[in-house]
């Protein structure tokens, strides 16, 4: 089995979000599911707002906010079979 490149988040709320964000500046790829493109946004808002946090407080570079942000990637729930494709089943 290889490493693990992607990780995916199912629910963007508080949890999920804060999730994905750790994810993302971990340098992972996030694919960030929820039912309604509005909690993706409100996720993405947030998750963007505390990224900005963090960087006016010196703890991550500016560019790393934007490359955070590139790595996480929204989907609602219903297309996200589309963007994993079949898994295996155990």
């Amino acid at each position: 089995m290889g490493e693990i490149q992607t990780v995916g988040v199912i629910g963007a709320g508080t949890m999920g979000s804060g999730i994905a964000h750790v994810f993302a500046r971990s340098g992972f790829n996030v694919l960030l599911c929820d039912v309604e493109q509005r909690f993706l946004d409100r996720a993405l808002a947030s998750i963007r707002t505390n990224l900005g946090r963090e960087a006016v407080k010196g703890k991550l570079a500016g560019g790393d906010v934007d490359a955070s942000l590139a790595r996480i990637t929204a989907v609602i729930f219903g297309a996200l079979r589309d963007q994993v494709g079949d898994l295996p089943r155990p």
